[in-house]
């Protein structure tokens, strides 16, 4: 167990000293020195002023240089479908990453010494993993939840994009008019995706931008029907007027599902807690008459 110990420790070492002097990304460095480019003839005090702004926070700069790049990056993509809740920003999950994982291992590795087995090594290497990657379940978890609610408030915010358009608004603006209507999540979406076209992104870059965040199939659906009209020319109303049919259609469908699959979900806590406690109480006086007839 001691020498489980050392190479756990050997290695937690090298992975620390390899993402500190490692290269950050030039990319990056571009990105910051473009930025204050326009900062370099201030005044001595507003360029101090500036530098501040602009100087990163040396914690979470830390967290950045320890977490791999490709863990920021899924992290990013989950953040962004789970609607970047306000209470776990990046630095947050990041630094959870790092604190919970070593910490977990440490405790493993104490575990390990005063239980000793495979049993015990697999526990804690399965512990440490788990611990590592809950950031991006808590983050998958929240984005299902909130790919559910877009999925069902989709038909009703269709319908409201339709009578607006059939109003004679056009179709930014009947967006606009359901996201301000609209108090769940994919109001907050509209909302995002015209700030997207409005700070010059394409439409069709936009609108992929919003499938691509809320991963609703439907949703998807509806946006390359979008799409596809605004590069042909068809009536966008005749399209919202049929994506919204199908919507309805669809959620109707699916609650029907649901209520098909109610009787066959029910089977099994129905054998295993109420049948046994049944059988039981009508069973056990007659069991035990028995009993007390053979004994005579």
């Amino acid at each position: 167990m001691v020498t489980v110990g050392i190479v756990a420790c050997s290695l937690s070492l090298g992975l620390l000293c390899w993402a500190v002097l490692a290269r950050t990304d030039p990319a990056g460095h571009r990105v910051v020195s473009n930025l204050g480019l326009g900062f370099a003839d201030a005044e001595d005090g507003g360029a101090e002023g500036s530098a501040g702004l602009l100087a990163p926070v040396p914690a979470s700069h830390l967290v950045r240089r320890l977490t791999p790049p490709g863990s920021i990056r899924r992290l990013e993509r989950l953040l962004a479908r789970a609607g970047r809740p306000p209470a776990w920003p990046m630095e947050r999950l990041m630094g959870a990453k790092l604190l919970l994982a070593p910490i977990t291992a440490i405790l493993a590795v104490l575990y390990m010494s005063s239980n000793s087995g495979a049993m015990s090594l697999m526990i804690g290497i399965a512990c440490t993993v788990v611990v590592y990657f809950l950031p991006e379940l808590l983050l998958h978890s929240k984005g299902q939840e909130r790919s559910k609610a877009i999925a069902l408030e989709l038909a009703d915010t269709l319908d409201q994009m339709t009578i607006a358009v059939e109003a004679g608004l056009g179709f930014d603006s009947a967006m606009a008019k359901a996201a301000s209507n609209g108090k769940g999540p994919l109001g907050q979406e509209l909302v995002r995706t015209l700030q997207d076209i409005q700070v010059g992104m394409s439409r069709k870059e936009a609108y992929e931008a919003l499938a691509e965040r809320a991963a609703v199939p439907d949703l998807r659906k509806f946006i390359r029907a979008i799409i596809q009209a605004d590069k042909y020319g068809i009536a966008i109303a005749d399209v919202l007027r049929t994506q919204a049919s199908e919507m309805r259609i669809k959620r109707r469908q699916r609650a029907e599902e649901k209520a098909m699959q109610i009787p066959v979900k029910v089977i099994f806590p129905l054998m295993l807690c109420i049948l046994p406690v049944l059988f039981i109480v009508l069973l056990g006086p007659a069991a035990m008459d028995m009993m007390k007839a053979f004994r005579h």
